[in-house]
């Protein structure tokens, strides 16, 4: 699965213009094209279920915001799980169609909804992490994989924080499954990731 990329605003941090709807929601727009033109996929957007979605999110971002310097770039991860779960809950955009004959063990088919959330976060995740701290991300090759799909909508219908676990899955870093809707800093992610239970990956 080749992820389409999204545009970084000029001059400035980009995590700090995600914070203004004006650019989340084209950015979002933006992210949805690139997704139709790649899948054939096509969309419905709600515009007030997608402003709705970033007022939620930048309440959660602004309500763990960390304090410590040193816990900003996990903090950027988290905040991008935090949107997955605010779009899976709200879900402002819904499937028209598919292409005919479109295989569904794909996930871009399979869920065509969420890939189009996960390709959005993790894009705009990967952009953060490089522009303001430098950091390359490399996504795991879970995010490939049918298996992974099936568990990821199946949790995150009885539990959307799960939606933040799985984010970090995909983007190949190491999942909190216990609370993930809680940033955990420093030696509290140490003490936490020895209790954690990860949801089972069925083989449907």
């Amino acid at each position: 699965m080749s992820l389409p990329e999204t545009t970084a605003p000029a001059q400035e941090q980009v995590h700090k213009a995600a914070q203004r709807l004006r650019w989340f929601v084209r950015a979002f727009e933006t992210q949805l094209e690139k997704t139709q033109t790649e899948t054939n996929n096509r969309f419905t957007l709600d515009s007030a279920a997608l402003a709705a979605v970033f007022a939620e999110w930048l309440h959660a971002f602004e309500a763990q915001k960390p304090v410590s310097a040193d816990d900003k770039r996990a903090y950027v991860g988290f905040a991008a799980g935090l949107m997955l779960r605010t779009l899976i809950t709200h879900k402002p955009a819904r499937l028209q169609s598919r292409p005919k004959g479109a295989d569904q063990s794909n996930p871009a088919y399979f869920w065509p909804e969420g890939y189009l959330y996960v390709a959005f976060c993790l894009n705009v995740r990967g952009t953060v992490l490089e522009s303001d701290f430098h950091h390359a991300q490399h996504n795991s090759p879970t995010v490939d994989e049918t298996r992974t799909w099936w568990s990821f909508r199946e949790n995150v219908e009885q539990d959307p924080s799960l939606a933040i676990a799985f984010l970090d899955l995909f983007a190949g870093d190491e999942p909190e499954w216990t609370m993930p809707e809680l940033f955990r800093s420093g030696k509290l992610r140490e003490i936490a990731s020895r209790f954690y239970c990860a949801p089972t990956l069925d083989d449907n």
